[in-house]
């Protein structure tokens, strides 16, 4: 029998991931705050510079906690994965989507006829006139 002991994270890697969203929570905030500065306006491009360069920083901080190295060992992992798939060729595919577009329009052609059907039998039962 084996016992599985999962790593638990400090108070050191709460205290970065707070961090961190103080961090992204000021570059939006100054992305707003900074609209202009000192009666001129700011451009737009400064401002999301800004605000990616905060937001970077605080997802480097956020990484570094033992949750941020485990997402990235997930991800990747997760690309490792995606090498590894067999993607269908472009006749495959071309098949494929040909194959949905005639079964949709069937189904289409199958449903219309199903609802004039039971549209003309509630107006027979109910007396209307065409």
């Amino acid at each position: 029998m084996s016992v599985h002991t999962e790593e638990q994270g400090s108070s050191l890697d709460t205290v970065k991931l707070v961090i961190a969203l103080a961090l992204l929570m000021a570059g939006i905030a100054g992305f707003y705050y900074f609209e202009t500065w000192q009666g001129e306006p700011v451009s737009v491009l400064l401002r999301v510079l800004g605000l990616l360069i905060v937001g970077g920083i605080g997802a480097v901080v956020a990484l570094s906690s033992h949750s941020g190295k485990r997402l990235l060992g997930f991800m990747k992992d997760s690309r490792l994965e995606v090498r590894k798939m067999v993607w269908p060729t472009r006749a495959e595919t071309l098949q494929t989507t040909l194959m949905v577009m005639v079964i949709v329009l069937i189904l289409s052609i199958f449903l219309w006829g199903v609802d004039s059907l039971l549209g003309w039998g509630v107006k027979s039962l109910l007396g209307g006139s065409a």
